[in-house]
């Protein structure tokens, strides 16, 4: 049975490939304000500002592909059970062929209804205000912003409490509570820790490797660290 390697990505897996995080800049997104594009006040101030900057984003998205990294993290799949939970909302994971992907933060090419959440679409295209669903509330981007619960935290502590191995690549471990993922693997988890700016994990408890590197050079390094234990 395959060994079961659970990996928290961030946006510094998909920078590489061109996606912007509004980290990278002061508190801006693709040049907005993350309050006015990314909270449930931004919203309700301004949804036509919203569905634009959502309909950008898919847009872009369109543009890009998945790098090295996504394309290594895909490829370990064969000698391990490789579980990716995602604070990302691009598809680059699936793309590049990873199976089994959790996106914590939601994702970008789906939308849900403004009242009943569970009403989930795929959603490829622009989202506009005349888009609604069977009952006739608006639709909006499923994705989690600012201010909004996590539905899918509690499988991603389900899927990390169960890791043979865990991996942390590009994400400053400093958005909860994706951050707070860590705390919850096994005492004698081997930690793979990949950033070309990594910070001091407090009260760790578990063998740490840090690998001070973009994801796309790191993600080989790793990859041969992890073979080791094969």
């Amino acid at each position: 049975m395959k060994k079961k390697l659970v990996v928290l990505t961030g946006a510094g897996i998909s920078a590489e490939s061109g996606i912007k995080t509004f980290r990278d800049s002061d508190g801006l997104w693709e040049g907005h304000n993350v309050q006015d594009v990314a909270t449930p006040e931004g919203w309700r101030k301004n949804p036509a500002l919203v569905l634009d900057f959502y309909n950008q984003r898919r847009k872009q998205l369109k543009e890009v592909t998945p790098n090295a990294a996504h394309l290594i993290l895909a490829k370990l799949q064969e000698d391990f059970d490789v579980h990716i939970i995602t604070q990302n909302v691009d598809d680059l994971h699936e793309r590049a062929g990873s199976k089994k992907v959790l996106h914590l933060h939601g994702e970008l090419l789906k939308v849900r209804s403004t009242v009943d959440y569970s009403y989930i679409l795929d959603w490829k295209e622009d989202l506009n205000f005349e888009d609604v669903d069977p009952n006739n509330h608006q639709l909006r981007p499923h994705i989690v912003w600012f201010g909004e619960e996590v539905p899918a935290l509690e499988e991603a502590v389900e899927i990390t409490e169960l890791a043979d191995y865990f991996a942390v690549i590009g994400t400053s471990l400093q958005v909860y509570p994706a951050a707070g993922l860590i705390d919850f693997t096994k005492a004698n988890t081997p930690v793979f820790y990949l950033d070309p700016k990594p910070i001091k994990i407090p009260n760790l408890r578990n063998e740490l490797h840090v690998i001070t590197d973009i994801a796309s050079r790191g993600m080989l390094e790793l990859q041969k660290m992890l073979h080791q234990f094969i």
